[in-house]
């Protein structure tokens, strides 16, 4: 268990640490069919599958095209909990109302402990979802638009074994009220006692003056105490949600594998849906105080453009969108697959996974793609000097990989860096990243971990593996 300063955003990420987006508005040219008949997505890191849920929510406002969405995560609970988030967006109205999706929606997202209600129906889906991953007929006649071919038979069998402990009842099988103070006093030492004035701390200080200002005190005390942040109707949350259990190896003399709670527990569920808005009513202050709090927004949220809605023509998933999940960790070894040659017309990665973003990415970016990589605006313990230095060396790996800065997507500026691959030159400037007279599957057959050698500059926190290698501790205000 990590322990010390600047270890609050734990080993395993569960949510995103900005606001959902519409990737179809970020490409470069969205407006006409015509110009891009067929869009190809990259996601790297999303982990909670609020882009796509955006994106399929608002297709209805741009020309039909084919959207095809590729999954890189290096997790595979992460890889579990989209798919349940997709299953729950995409039940029929006559099964489940719009607010019992939404409400049902947070909970799994970013409650330590659910309703009754909630775990049965997590219950029931493991069920279906162990169905899903031992018989792809199966799953293909009842979820079309998810595509789990890609995925390997070991990650296969794992997945089988998170939806068997998924839908086991016995609560102290996860005991996160335990779990989640332990983590919390590892994490505070000393100043556990204190917790209350670091809490309002972060949160004002940190928080509120990075832009997610619709954090309310109350929600956010609330969730730092117990896990639960989003308690949006009269009910008891009781029951331990499985879904933000993960394994990791601890040392006990040997490694030894645990299941534990190893994620967030500074910044909170709240940015993806919680501090953005299109309804401007959502967004009044009062005397410059927010008149709505991020609980209310994120209610809104899902409801208004993060499910699939009945009145927008899309009550079902769009025939047109393909999801594809691929093998975990696999970004290096895309370039090798001749099939996703210049593929991607849009990158995003999450600042867990930047680390990912190697020079070879050239060989699968489409003429004039975007790329989109997360900040570290919004993690409590990451220092102002240290998020610019961030996004100098996130810069710096974008035009290793043949990409420009080109401003911000829409919405909060401190959350993104928006970039676009540079016009080729003359000849093929992907050609020196290959061996001579080799073809480019062969080419770069073996050298996966060259993306270091080409960015020794740029030190040891842009390298590294798990999920938080990107970051690295000792060059983060670690121990």
């Amino acid at each position: 268990m990590t322990t010390g300063a600047g270890s609050s955003f734990g080993t395993t990420c569960w949510w995103g640490f900005s606001p959902a987006l519409d990737l179809q508005r970020e490409c470069g040219s969205p407006s006409s069919p015509d110009d891009l008949p067929e869009l190809n997505i990259l996601l790297v890191g999303s982990v909670d599958g609020r882009h796509v849920l955006r994106t399929m929510s608002q297709a209805h406002r741009w020309p039909q095209r084919r959207i095809n969405f590729y999954i890189v995560e290096n997790n595979l609970e992460v890889l579990g909990r989209q798919l349940l988030f997709l299953s729950l967006a995409l039940e029929s109205p006559e099964k489940m109302g719009l607010q019992e999706k939404s409400e049902m929606f947070l909970e799994l997202l970013g409650n330590s402990l659910i309703r009754s209600p909630t775990a049965a129906y997590l219950q029931e889906k493991s069920d279906l979802f162990i169905r899903y991953v031992t018989d792809p007929d199966f799953q293909q006649r009842h979820l079309g638009a998810v595509d789990l071919s890609a995925l390997k038979f070991k990650e296969r069998d794992q997945l089988e074994s998170i939806f068997r402990f998924w839908r086991n009842p016995d609560p102290q099988a996860f005991p996160i009220a335990r779990l989640w103070d332990l983590r919390v006093r590892q994490y505070l030492g000393t100043r556990y006692d204190a917790r209350r004035g670091m809490c309002d701390w972060d949160l004002t200080m940190k928080l509120h003056e990075r832009g997610a200002r619709t954090i309310g005190g109350r929600e956010f005390s609330r969730w730092r105490d117990t896990g639960v942040a989003f308690e949006l109707r009269e009910g008891v949350y009781h029951v331990p949600n499985k879904t933000l259990a993960s394994g990791r190896l601890l040392r006990h003399g040997e490694l030894v594998p645990a299941r534990g709670y190893w994620g967030d527990i500074g910044t909170g569920p709240f940015l993806p849906f919680g501090i953005e808005s299109e309804e401007p009513s959502l967004l009044k202050t009062i005397n410059g105080i927010p008149a709505k709090v991020g609980v209310a927004l994120c209610g809104a949220g899902p409801s208004r453009r993060g499910m699939i809605r009945r009145g927008e023509r899309i009550a079902a998933c769009p025939e047109h969108v393909r999801i594809h999940f691929l093998p975990l960790g696999c970004t290096a070894r895309l370039p090798c697959k001749s099939q996703y040659h210049q593929h991607f017309h849009l990158l995003f990665f999450s600042c867990s996974m930047v680390h990912a973003l190697t020079p070879e990415l050239q060989l699968v970016s489409a003429p004039r793609a975007t790329l989109i990589t997360e900040l570290t605006s919004f993690l409590p313990d990451v220092r102002k000097e240290q998020v610019d230095a961030f996004l100098a060396r996130v810069t710096a790996m974008a035009a290793g990989a043949g990409f420009t800065p080109c401003g911000t997507p829409e919405g909060q500026n401190q959350a993104w860096a928006r970039f676009q691959r540079q016009e080729e030159g003359p000849g093929d400037p992907l050609r020196p990243l290959l061996a001579p007279n080799v073809p480019p599957e062969d080419g770069l057959r073996g050298q996966e971990s060259v993306g270091g050698t080409g960015l020794q500059g740029l030190g040891g926190s842009v390298r590294g593996g798990g999920q938080w290698g990107a970051l690295g501790c000792r060059d983060w205000g670690g121990q």
